[in-house]
């Protein structure tokens, strides 16, 4: 999900009860102007429904789960307000959280602080003219912000409670092969291969850090008058403590560039401005990165192998849900073929020694 100033009119079947979230609001926010409480909603994101609420100058971003049945331990709403209230402190860039509650609207939800900036995805802003150095300079700072993340000491938070470090990349090969069989709708050709080959080929994971697991360009918002400085992450859901090449790695499934096969480029629509020259090849960002934090990376192409994977299910639990009627948003009806794509991407990697 990015945060931008890309809203829309609340989708229909996704409203949320303004009057009892307009009360709620004020019963816990002082110094509020008497203007209505008014909502839009992000119109990016797959994932979670994200809205901005607004009375006034006061503003934030509501997150809550997508409507119909969810796959277990997904979507869970408690525990990354839980992570932003731990990080916020000490990791600025992580927004700071201000309610949580299960009730009120049916669904768990929280709010959180919303901030401002340029959130890159498929294009630039309208009028501006990237450059090379530009985009080197985008690459750059996204290097550098993931290794300042794996740099925290999660000690020092209460993280570590709701992680298991230990036998981490194990747990997430054959849980992320589980959750494909519970989510399976079409036969893809190699996929028991694929699987076979990763439950076999498992790395020793590094020492633990914190992970974002969902590291990529469009959950990064960068200042508006300065696209070598981020202003925000979002979409911690998935964050824990764990193998740091498991987060590089998945940053990497996203890193799309010009060389990648078609499909992979336009999966899911206009493919991301990391395709763009003068931004860095996944090879580069992954130099640049054990250079900087001085990883071993010589094991990359299994936790990218991974990393296109773990991106399949996720699509492919989304089309499960469309394709079992639990959601009609028709931006899911085709992710099947995508899944496709990425399954055979992983297949290819897999056989591609670095």
């Amino acid at each position: 999900m990015s945060y931008s100033h890309d809203t829309i009119p609340v989708r229909d079947g996704e409203e949320l009860d303004q009057q009892k979230l307009e009360t709620f609001i004020r019963e816990n926010i002082n110094q509020l102007s008497d203007d209505p409480l008014t909502i839009q909603q992000f119109e990016t994101g797959r994932s979670n429904l994200t809205y901005q609420l607004s009375i006034g100058d006061w503003e934030a971003v509501l997150r809550r789960p997508p409507l119909g049945p969810l796959a277990p331990k997904a979507h869970d709403m408690e525990r990354e307000f839980t992570i932003l209230k731990e990080l916020h402190p000490i990791f600025s860039l992580a927004p700071k959280p201000y309610f949580y509650n299960e009730t009120l609207l049916g669904s768990p939800f929280f709010l959180m602080e919303r901030r401002r900036g340029v959130v890159l995805d498929t294009s630039f802003p309208d009028g501006f003219q990237p450059t090379e150095a530009i985009c080197r300079n985008i690459s750059e700072t996204m290097v550098d912000t993931l290794v300042e993340l794996h740099s925290i000491n999660y000690e020092a938070t209460k993280l570590s409670e709701i992680s298991h470090p230990d036998g981490f990349m194990e747990r997430q090969v054959h849980g992320w092969i589980k959750r494909y069989h519970r989510s399976k709708t079409d036969e893809i050709p190699g996929i028991d291969e694929l699987t076979n080959w990763m439950a076999s080929n498992i790395p020793k994971s590094q020492s633990p850090t914190v992970i974002h697991y969902d590291f990529k360009l469009n959950n990064a918002m960068f200042a508006h008058d300065d696209y070598s400085k981020i202003v925000g992450l979002f979409d911690w859901e998935m964050t824990t403590v764990g193998d740091p090449l498991a987060d590089l790695g998945a940053a990497m499934g996203y890193w799309l560039q010009q060389d990648d096969p078609d499909m992979l480029k336009s999966g899911t629509g206009k493919p991301p401005i990391t395709v763009m020259n003068g931004f860095m090849t996944r090879d580069e960002f992954i130099e640049s990165y054990a250079k900087k934090s001085g990883r071993d990376v010589s094991q990359m192409n299994f936790y990218l192998t991974f990393a296109y994977f773990k991106l399949a299910v996720i699509c492919q639990q989304i089309y499960y849900r469309w394709k079992m009627g639990q959601t009609t948003d028709e931006r899911f009806r085709d992710l099947n073929q995508f899944v496709a794509s990425l399954i055979g991407h992983a297949r290819n990697n897999a056989r591609v020694k670095r």
